[in-house]
């Protein structure tokens, strides 16, 4: 008899228990499908090549403070024209600034995220165009013209990869002044770092960057550096001799570097440096994928081998009438195959969505993982596994003896062979349980973090405070009428129906994050530090009305007005807790401070006193969980920078859009109108992630849970079979229906809890030792433990609840007759 013969018997077998065959390939469709979509997110993100040149040899470098919070500082071009010359393991560093140009001649004007960097970034890191050319060192330098290359993306979503576009003239238009520039290439498919860049120019189309103040200033940093590794040198080498350099520079200028501050430089791999963000959660979401895998397997095992031993005699009847053991074997075989297969075939159908699903989940932590695509070579892999399991299954389970044949169709074989099944059941479903108590709870973890997060309520009104992008736009104006321009459009909007408040910044609450953790150190009139050292405060420059549009009172003393203008007294507003810092238990009001921070001149920011004016409650426009916030606000008629509107709305925010959108445009056709959406909104959209992590993982726990309660119910339906005959004795001797209830639930329970014990002591066990490698892992806390408990314990019930009522229905006269 062929083995084809053989798949159709066991196809027509199956089919008569639909119910274990869609189980069992739903449970490998799982745990084969997610293995496959997460290891496809994880080898495009972590482990697949870039499309660097010898990538092996391209670094980043970075310098940080600890003592003054800076764990990734950019660097000042004094700085790297220091520890750039004479190295000898490293060949050439190139430079790159984040800048935003609001971009006129390539469509709508709109503000875009770009990049400028000099003559030797492009050969550093390695790229190649696909159009045109890139910028190279001859478009270095304050004459040479200004140059943008595109990046792939951009070219091929916003300009619809049109090839016409090499040699347009565009205008370019940032927060110090405009520049024109030409379109000379298109840059090939690549990583986008370290901010996801559309279009990138070289210096001279940035006027600051021409500057004395960039060019002179030590602590002006805006700059990143990247590096290429010398022929023959290795990272180490390179990090020993940046360290040795720097520490030059360190003791040339000591009063730039402060030993309290604690700088330092550091060097690392870029590919590992692209993955940092997204290394550790796609590690642990590839382990809870690992996880549901051997749920799944274990759960497989489990209805497999069930089934076996119940069909003890009907194999023991086979080889009584000459089917021998190879032929037993085969038809196992045969039915293994089927089962496995057709999970194997599900888990493919399953993956492809799946990793459609993870690689938008993984987007938010790395831009690698846009564009994604199933990656087959574990789904083989996935299959191969499924295939092993089938001759597992077929070749474990031990067969009725041929020479006992009697004792293969009498029902003690089954009690017999039982019990040692029944162990191995029961230590499958305890794995189930342990691995899924692991996923509940590190699922409780980030669920438990979310809530709390939901439910912080921020410090102002977040629900009808409108924010709009309004990038500066200088051509053709002096400085005093761009800010006139904003307090024209200031004027107008108020003046719409339905507008409440409107008022201005340099920055959007949660939005902005280059401009929101701007801080600076200043001194204060009668107050001290007791190490000596001046304050840090955060940096905010807003107009008049600015408190009373976010629904913040004035603590103490007045709002700014039109009179806190350039020309006149330098005022402030202080928050309340900078208040009590600088004068605890006294009254601020009418006391000086002074910027301090030797950046200040070259950002344009006097040192001049300024009088302390007011106190507002913390206004923490940085966090989502509200922290004391150390903020001093500058009138920006006086200083500072604008760019952001904002406005309350009386009732519905979004549906005075169009009428703003309007009037801005009938003051400036060219002027771009981007981003409006409510604080709230934006709010949900900073939260996105921690929503995404959730989902994700509280689903890959409600699938593992699921598998385990079917797992449960498994095994404690076998039990309840192999133990009729002793059920039907208790009950002819007089035991009540709800003591074997009780029994079978109790079995179900002791599962739970050895499973769940189990747990625990895994679930510290591996959170201590990740946390000694990757500082984002922390201790679960017992609200974890305790709620991932509950749930393990009540699905076992659950379980129990099925096989439990059948054991107590057991009829006394029918078991011992079937005996």
């Amino acid at each position: 008899m062929s083995f084809l013969h053989d798949l159709k018997i066991a196809a027509r077998s199956l089919s008569r228990v639909r119910a274990l065959w869609f189980t069992v390939a739903l449970t490998l469709a799982l745990g084969i499908g997610a293995n496959a979509a997460i290891f496809s997110v994880v080898r495009a993100v972590l482990l697949r090549p870039l499309a660097n040149r010898d990538e092996d040899r391209l670094l980043y470098v970075r310098q940080s403070a600890p003592g003054i919070g800076e764990t990734n500082a950019t660097f000042s071009v004094p700085e790297i024209r220091d520890i750039g010359s004479n190295l000898k393991t490293i060949q050439e560093l190139g430079t790159f600034s984040e800048i935003d140009f609001t971009v006129v001649g390539l469509g709508t004007p709109r503000e875009i995220p770009a990049g400028v960097v000099d003559g030797h970034y492009f050969e550093v890191m390695g790229l190649r165009p696909i159009l045109g050319r890139l910028l190279g060192p001859s478009d270095d330098g304050p004459n040479a013209p200004g140059a943008i290359v595109l990046t792939y993306h951009f070219w091929r979503t916003s300009l619809k990869s049109d090839p016409s576009v090499l040699g347009k003239q565009v205008r370019l238009e940032s927060a110090t002044g405009a520049r024109s520039a030409t379109v000379i290439g298109v840059l090939e498919p690549s990583v986008p770092y370290p901010v996801a860049t559309e279009i990138i120019a070289n210096v001279v189309t940035s006027p600051h960057h021409l500057s004395a103040t960039m060019v002179t200033g030590r602590e002006h940093r805006m700059t990143e550096v990247f590096a290429r590794l010398a022929p023959g040198a290795t990272v180490d080498a390179a990090k020993a001799e940046l360290h040795t350099v720097y520490g030059a520079m360190m003791a040339a200028h000591p009063e730039v570097y402060k030993p309290e501050d604690h700088y330092q430089i550091d060097v690392t791999r870029m590919h590992d440096q692209i993955n940092s963000r997204a290394n550790t959660i796609l590690w642990v979401l590839f382990a809870a994928s690992g996880l549901l895998f051997v749920i799944a397997s274990s759960n497989v095992a489990n209805l497999v081998l069930a089934r076996t031993v119940r069909r003890e005699s009907e194999l023991a009847v086979r080889m009584a009438l000459g089917a021998s053991t190879q032929t037993i074997r085969r038809s196992l075989l045969a039915e293994g195959l089927v089962l496995c297969g057709s999970g194997a075939v599900a888990a493919i159908l399953l993956a492809i969505p799946m990793v459609n699903v993870l690689g938008r989940y993984a987007s938010r932590f790395s831009v690698r993982a846009n564009d994604l695509t199933l990656d087959f070579s574990l789904v083989w892999f996935g299959i191969a596994l499924a295939l092993i399991a089938a001759v597992f299954l077929a070749y474990i389970p031990r067969l009725p003896s041929p020479n006992g044949t009697q004792g293969g169709l009498s029902a003690r074989s089954v009690r017999a062979v039982g019990g040692s099944s029944s162990r191995r059941l029961r230590i499958f479903a305890v794995t189930q349980i342990t691995a899924s108590f692991l996923l509940l709870a590190g699922a409780c973890v980030l669920m438990k973090t979310l809530f709390v997060l939901e439910q912080t309520r921020p410090p102002f009104d977040s629900a009808n405070v409108l924010a709009v992008n309004l990038p500066v736009m200088s051509y053709g104006k002096t400085p005093e009428q761009v800010t006139e321009f904003y307090r024209d459009v200031e004027r107008r909007v108020a003046a719409l129906p339905g507008v409440e408040h409107v008022s201005s910044s340099f920055v959007a609450p949660w939005r902005d994050d280059r401009g929101l953790n701007i801080a600076f150190t200043f001194a204060a009139q009668g107050a001290r530090r007791n190490d000596g050292q001046d304050f840090r405060a955060k940096f905010r420059s807003v107009s008049p009305g600015f408190f009373g549009t976010f629904g913040v009172p004035i603590v103490n003393g007045r709002d700014f007005n039109d009179g806190d203008k350039e020309g006149s007294e330098r005022v402030v507003i202080i928050s309340q807790s900078l208040a009590n810092l600088l004068y605890p238990g006294q009254n601020p009001l009418n006391r000086k401070l002074w910027w301090t921070d030797g950046v200040m001149k070259f950002i344009g920011i006097s040192t001049e006193p300024r009088r302390i004016i007011a106190v507002v409650p913390d206004f923490d426009d940085e966090n989502i969980i509200p922290a004391p916030a150390m903020t001093v606000y500058q009138p920006i008629q006086q200083e500072g920078w604008n760019g952001r509107l904002f406005v309350r709305a009386h009732q519905d925010a979004y549906s005075l859009v169009p009428a703003i959108s309007r009037t801005i445009h009938e003051m400036s056709a060219d002027q771009p109108v981007e981003k409006a959406s409510t604080l709230g909104d934006v709010r949900a959209e900073v939260l996105t992630p921690d929503k995404l992590n959730a989902i994700v993982f509280g689903g890959f726990a409600a699938v593992a849970l699921l598998i385990s309660v079917v797992g449960v119910a498994g095994v404690l339906a076998f039990s309840v079979s192999s133990r009729t005959r002793e059920f039907g004795i208790r009950m002819a001797l007089g035991a009540q229906r709800r003591n074997i209830l009780a029994n079978v639930l109790v079995e179900g329970l002791v599962m739970a809890v050895v499973g769940v014990g189990v747990g625990v002591v895994l679930g510290f066990g591996l959170a201590e030792v990740a946390s000694k490698y990757v500082a984002e892992i922390r201790q679960p806390g017992a609200l974890a433990f305790i709620a991932s408990a509950f749930t393990i314990l009540a699905a076992a019930v659950i379980a129990a609840a099925v096989p439990a009522a059948r054991a107590a229905n057991v009829n006394a006269v029918e078991a011992l007759r079937a005996e």
